[in-house]
């Protein structure tokens, strides 16, 4: 049976090769109401389906954007890649997602995957120092958008959470509750020490502690970012000598981890250990007690994130400070800080 073409559409249309594009890709010109109901039903009629490789070759840019995560296995990635999933979808656009596992080479591996398949555009949430992803996106002169994270070695626009303030916020809380100091679950030791939420996290914590005129020092504590090894890392910290009253946690599946290692040591929450998370994933709000956490608007994030990597004006002139969109951080409270 012989391919449908656009030229087959036209001929049962009464109409020109062009307007068929005009009605399938919506523009850019615009198409009379009942000339555009004759293509649609010629193009049913003969179940034309358009060829995406070819206009992409011809327009240079296909209908897809590409995501670069660190590991989508973590509620907050997988949460903000469906958010950018759907902010995409209204523009008409599809989501391909890579997972960097928190690897340099695995990152320019997808860049590279994803540039090569002439993507609109590229959000990446970067894993690290990203020096070889920078020379990667300046050598394909790509649209790309940093979220979430903002390493130093990309100058693009970067659509960033107020990581210090939510921390900052959350540690005051758990001090108004009267606690003698409140402990911080913080990164690893490869954690990057500019541009990543995590340190900023800390740097939060340790202004809010300080502005309270409580020594910091000996009261930051290492730890991965997600629940299992963060659990692990609590059962010793909760089981010595020198508990804390008061843990607040650089992310939400860090908190869950503190709370099933309490759980398991017979320590109440909140009465004898208060503990604050960050990001409010989903799960967040079920865990027992319920996590009182640091909140963003993860879909306003991502609607920006998709429109500045799909419009013309992505690359504009300014500082560094003038390319950031920083979204404010709040305070979301439950019963596992001591309120009700």
């Amino acid at each position: 049976m012989a391919k449908v073409t656009r030229d087959d559409v036209a001929r049962l249309a009464g109409t020109s090769t062009a307007v068929v594009s005009y009605v399938i890709n919506n523009g850019p010109r615009p198409v009379a109401p009942a000339t555009r109901e004759r293509v649609l039903a010629a193009i049913k009629e003969l179940g034309y389906r358009p060829d995406r490789v070819a206009q992409a070759m011809a327009s240079r840019r296909t209908d897809l954007i590409g995501m670069i995560v660190p590991d989508a296995r973590q509620p907050f990635f997988a949460e903000m890649a469906h958010a950018v999933e759907q902010a995409a979808a209204e523009r008409g656009k599809m989501v391909l997602v890579g997972n960097s596992d928190y690897l340099d080479e695995r990152e320019v591996h997808y860049l590279r995957a994803f540039l090569g398949m002439r993507v609109s555009g590229l959000i990446l949430v970067s894993q690290g120092p990203s020096e070889h992803a920078a020379a990667e996106i300046d050598a394909w002169d790509a649209r790309v958008v940093l979220l979430h994270r903002r390493p130093d070695a990309i100058e693009d626009v970067a659509v960033v959470t107020d990581d210090i303030g939510g921390s900052q916020l959350a540690t005051r809380h758990l001090l108004e509750h009267g606690h003698e100091y409140v402990a911080c679950l913080g990164g690893v030791e490869s954690t990057p020490t500019s541009g990543d939420p995590v340190h900023d996290h800390v740097e939060g914590w340790r202004r809010a502690m300080s502005e309270s005129g409580r020594p910091t020092e000996g009261r930051v504590f290492s730890a991965p970012y997600n629940r299992y090894d963060a659990y692990q890392v609590a059962l010793g910290l909760l089981s010595g000598p020198d508990r804390p009253p008061a843990i607040v946690c650089a992310t939400d599946d860090q908190a869950i981890g503190v709370l099933r290692a309490a759980r398991e040591l017979r320590i109440d929450v909140p009465g004898e250990l208060a503990v604050a998370g960050f990001d409010d994933v989903k799960e967040a709000a079920l865990t027992d007690p319920p996590l009182t956490t640091v909140s963003s608007d993860r879909p306003a994030m991502a609607r920006a994130a998709v429109d500045l990597v799909l419009d013309d004006g992505l690359r504009v002139v300014g500082s560094r400070r003038e390319r950031l969109r920083l979204f404010p951080s709040r305070l979301v409270l439950r019963q596992s800080c001591g309120c009700a």
